[in-house]
């Protein structure tokens, strides 16, 4: 079953339950699939990294907007992104925790030899093609950066 399949099954449960957070937010990712497929050079299809990228993409946005909100004390914005938020990553693959990403990490900068902040580009590459979908690129990052820094 695609994505866009469970989306749209999802959404007739939540539209029957009359959940309006999960029905708002399934819109919002079934919107975001038909631009992506409608988008050019799609085809009318998009592929499965592609829609975790898309459901990533939708988490961020919101995370960000979440931030803005709780910075001008807007707490019924922050309550809805939020609710958004955790819709939208029940359909992304199960997150790393803390110590699975830095052992993936470690093992990632002694594969590529890196040895100082400067091999940081290196690590990254491999980094972000290897934890894709499985963790955020400003943890890796961070993370990157703390374990080239010792």
């Amino acid at each position: 079953m695609s994505l866009e399949q469970k989306i749209q099954a999802d959404l007739k449960t939540a539209m029957l339950a009359k959940d309006e957070k999960t029905v708002r937010s399934l819109r919002a990712i079934k919107a975001a699939i038909i631009l992506a497929k409608t988008s050019e050079g799609a085809a009318g299809e998009i592929r499965e990294e592609d829609e975790i990228k898309l459901l990533q993409k939708l988490v961020k946005q919101r995370k960000d907007s979440l931030e803005i909100f709780q910075q001008q004390n807007r707490a019924d914005l922050a309550q809805k992104e939020q609710e958004e938020i955790e819709v939208i990553e029940k359909f992304l693959p199960k997150q790393l925790s803390a110590e699975e990403l830095r052992s993936i990490v470690a093992g990632i900068i002694a594969e590529t030899g890196a040895s100082s902040p400067a091999d940081m580009g290196k690590v990254m590459g491999v980094a972000t093609k290897q934890l894709a979908g499985k963790a955020d690129g400003k943890a890796i990052s961070a993370l990157v950066k703390e374990l080239l820094a010792k």
